[in-house]
C-alpha cells in the first residue's frame, strides 16, 4: 500500500504566502558558527603521507549554524533577530560583522571562555572536501552568559511571529533557554520550531513542531527508517518521546514525512541535483518557520520547505534561497508534480 502524499498548494497560495515573507518576523535562538572554506587544487599526493597535497588559491567564509538559518530567513525576505553567544576572538569578529552585512539584527553575547565555533573546510576548486577542522566548546552556558540570553530571548521575543531554536549541541541552547523559549511561545500564541540534536530529546517537550533528520529520528525512536511506513511509525514514536506538537522528518533523496495537526504525510524529494547538503536543515527550519510566521499552516509550510531544501542543495556550502526562486520552483515543479499526488 503507498503512502498518504501531502497534499499541494497551489502556484497562487505560495505566491500570497511568499509575499507576505517581508511582513513576518522570525527570532532564532541557538548555536551561531562560522564556517570557512579554504580552496585550492589537488595535483599529487604526499610523499609523506597518503593524503592530497592541496595548493592554496583563495579563501572565503559563511556564517554557519544558527546564524546561517537567520540569512535564510533574511534572504527570502522576512525580518530575523537573531541571539546566540561567541567567543572574544577574532572569529567572533567576523560572525558579528556578516551577520550586520545581511541585514540581521543580531545580539550575540561574548563568552571570553569560549572560542568560537568555527569549521574550517580544505576544499579543491571542484568543491570535493579535502578534511575539516572544527574549533569549539561545547559546554552550556550559564551564569551571566545564560541571563544574557533568556533576558535578550524574551526581550526581542516579542516582537516576532515565530521562534526557531537551532540546537547544534555547542553549548548556547541550555534546559531554562528552551523552557523559556517555549513558555514565550505558548504565551503569545506563536509556533515554536526545534532543529533538534538527540542528547537534548528532553529538552523538547511543548513545541510546536520539530524537525530532526531520518538518522536523528533512528537514534532517538531506536527504529529503523528505510520506507514511508517506516518513517511513520518512527515520527509517531518521536514525537511521543520528544513530547512535541509536531515533526517533520527530512529523508533527503526520500522526501520528507509530515506528522502534525493531524497530518500524516510524504512529501516527495523536490532535489534535481545535489551538490551540497551542508546547511539543509538551515533552510528547511528557515522557511518553515517563515512561512508560518505569514499565516501558513505547517502543511503550506512543509511544501515551501520542501522546495527550498531542493534548491539549497544544489549549492555549495552554507546557501540561500531567494523569494524569486522559491516562487519560480513552485510554479515548474510543485504543480505539475501535485497532479500525480493523492493516488
Amino acid at each position: 500500500m503507498s503512502a498518504p502524499q501531502l497534499p499541494p498548494i497551489s502556484a497562487d497560495r505560495a505566491r500570497e504566502i511568499i509575499d507576505a515573507f517581508p511582513r513576518a518576523a522570525v527570532l532564532v535562538i541557538g548555536d551561531v558558527m562560522l564556517d570557512r572554506f579554504l580552496v585550492g587544487r589537488v595535483t599529487r599526493i604526499s610523499p609523506e603521507a597518503p593524503v592530497p597535497i592541496v595548493t592554496f588559491d583563495h579563501e572565503s567564509r559563511r556564517v554557519g549554524g544558527a546564524a546561517n538559518v537567520a540569512h535564510n530567513v533574511r534572504a527570502l525576505g522576512g525580518r530575523v533577530e537573531l541571539v546566540g553567544v561567541v567567543g572574544r576572538d577574532e572569529a567572533g569578529e567576523q560572525l558579528v560583522a556578516s551577520c550586520r552585512e545581511a541585514g540581521i539584527r543580531t545580539t550575540l553575547a561574548p563568552d571570553p571562555g569560549r572560542r568560537t565555533t568555527t569549521k574550517v573546510r580544505v576544499v579543491t576548486e571542484r568543491n570535493q572536501q579535502v578534511a575539516r577542522i572544527d574549533y569549539e566548546q561545547d559546554t552550556e552556558v550559564n551564569g551571566v552568559v545564560e541571563a544574557t540570553l533568556l533576558a535578550e530571548l524574551e526581550r526581542r521575543g516579542n516582537h516576532v511571529a515565530a521562534i526557531v531554536v537551532s540546537d547544534y549541541l555547542k553549548g548556547c541552547i541550555t534546559r531554562d533557554i528552551m523552557r523559556a523559549a517555549v513558555g514565550l511561545g505558548e504565551g503569545r500564541g506563536i509556533p515554536v520550531l526545534v532543529d533538534p540534536k538527540i542528547p537534548h530529546l528532553d529538552y523538547y517537550p511543548g513545541a510546536t513542531i520539530v524537525t530532526p533528520n531520518h538518522q536523528e529520528a533512528e537514534t532517538a525512536t531506536h527504529m529503523r527508517v528505510r520506507t514511508h511506513n517506516d518513517a511513520r511509525n518512527a515520527a509517531r514514536e518521536f514525537l511521543k518521546r520528544a513530547r512535541c506538537g509536531g515533526v517533520l522528518m527530512t529523508r533527503g533523496d526520500q522526501g520528507m514525512w509530515l506528522l502534525a495537526d493531524g497530518v500524516e504525510a510524504a512529501l516527495p524529494a523536490s532535489a534535481l541535483e545535489v551538490a551540497d547538503v551542508t546547511g539543509a536543515g538551515d533552510t528547511v527550519i528557515a522557511t518553515l518557520a517563515l512561512t508560518m510566521a505569514s499565516g501558513g499552516s505547517i502543511a503550506e509550510a512543509a511544501w515551501l520547505a520542501n522546495e527550498a531544501a531542493g534548491l539549497v542543495v544544489a549549492k555549495f556550502g552554507p546557501s540561500v534561497v531567494t523569494p524569486e526562486e522559491l516562487q519560480a520552483a513552485m510554479n515548474q515543479r510543485l504543480v505539475t508534480r501535485g497532479a500525480g499526488l493523492g493516488s
